[in-house]
């Protein structure tokens, strides 16, 4: 019988100093796991710790491994698991550049004002638009996008955080 692969929202507090990137992600190359988002930003300017927060996937015991080797990295403070820790928040940024004229730029700002995106640039031949949410609410507006003269994309990747009073 097969395990069930699962999507994970992992979050780690690490020391802010150079290298700390290279050796989570080299766990997770030298083993061969996949990233499949990931951000990483100074939390704590004082205690020079930083938050990382990645979305792999795999089994559950892949996942409990995963885990268990990111507890072991010496820079690493603490190791949460926000798809297990139970409800939380997940949000991602996107920025979307469409190039387009007539009914299709018309289209374009009816759609991006349905998805609650702000336009943060305009020519007479382009929009790049803001837009944050759920992973599945910037790829719905992504894929609309697409068939109206979607240039390039750039996303940031997921950021989590338990709901509740507890913190990190």
């Amino acid at each position: 019988m097969e395990e069930k692969i699962e999507k994970h929202t992992i979050a780690v507090l690490v020391d802010n100093e150079p290298g700390v990137l290279a050796r989570v992600i080299g766990l997770f190359s030298g083993r061969g796991y996949n990233i499949e988002s990931l951000t990483v930003a100074e939390v704590d300017n004082t205690g020079h710790t930083s938050r990382i927060t990645l979305v792999t996937s795999g089994t559950r015991m892949i996942v409990e491994q995963i885990k268990a080797q990111l507890d072991r990295l010496v820079p690493v403070h603490k190791v949460r698991d926000l798809t297990d820790d139970g409800p939380r928040v997940e949000r991602e940024l996107a920025l979307v550049k469409v190039a387009g004229t007539g009914d299709k730029r018309i289209e374009a700002l009816r759609l991006a004002d349905i998805y609650k995106a702000n336009v943060v640039d305009a020519t007479l031949s382009s929009f790049i638009f803001e837009l944050t949410g759920t992973t599945d609410h910037v790829e719905e507006f992504i894929a609309l996008m697409s068939q109206l003269g979607m240039v390039e994309t750039s996303r940031t990747g997921v950021l989590a955080m338990s709901k509740g009073p507890a913190g990190f």
